[in-house]
């Protein structure tokens, strides 16, 4: 039986050579450079709805591979195309 998410919760991670901190939270979740504010973070309602892949593609190649990426999320008053 699975445990339901109710609060936040941080984890450290080393990745090559360099330590985060992942916050999982209800809404989704964020990953930080250790010391730092920006990082990558995604609703999990933009990972479901395919806007996730499409959001961190286009941030990575704009911003490059260290660069901070912006929160990447779906607004309430988008559309997407059935298909």
């Amino acid at each position: 039986m699975t445990t339901k998410l109710q609060r936040e919760f941080k984890r450290e991670l080393d990745l090559n050579g360099e330590k985060y901190t992942l916050t999982v939270t209800p809404e989704g979740f964020k990953l930080v450079l250790k010391g730092k504010r920006k990082g990558v973070e995604l609703q999990w309602a933009a990972i479901v709805g395919g806007d996730a892949a499409l959001a961190t593609a286009l941030n990575a190649s704009t911003l490059g591979a260290h660069a901070p990426i912006e929160t990447a999320h779906r607004s309430s008053s988008s559309h997407h195309t059935k298909h």
